[in-house]
């Protein structure tokens, strides 16, 4: 079975390949040795932020990269809401055929 960081490494490569504007987000805190643990996300951080960020036609679409059996935290329904609202497109992708499908 494909694990999800394996998913999200081709589908941005599928994306770099195709010339889109994307970004792959990182929305683990920092770890801080000293205290050994992960600082909080600083302020404005939303939870939840999807995995890829792509933006086309001055249109922003969300993807959040899951594996086969993997399903969406609480914190990430909350941004699929949140993003809809304004009007963005949002996805859970699980490979680079879904990713396809969505036309980009």
């Amino acid at each position: 079975m494909a694990k999800e960081n394996d998913i999200q490494n081709t589908i941005c490569a599928y994306l770099a390949l195709r010339k889109h504007c994307f970004w792959r987000q990182n929305t683990i805190g920092v770890y801080d040795a000293t205290s050994k643990r992960y600082r909080s996300l600083p302020k404005y951080a939303v939870a939840g932020v999807s995995d890829i960020v792509v933006i086309r036609d001055g249109h922003a679409i969300f993807l959040e990269v899951k594996a086969p059996k993997g399903t969406q935290s609480d914190n990430q329904k909350r941004f699929e809401r949140y993003v809809s609202d304004a009007g963005a497109t949002y996805a859970v992708v699980r490979s680079v055929e879904d990713v396809q499908a969505l036309d980009l």
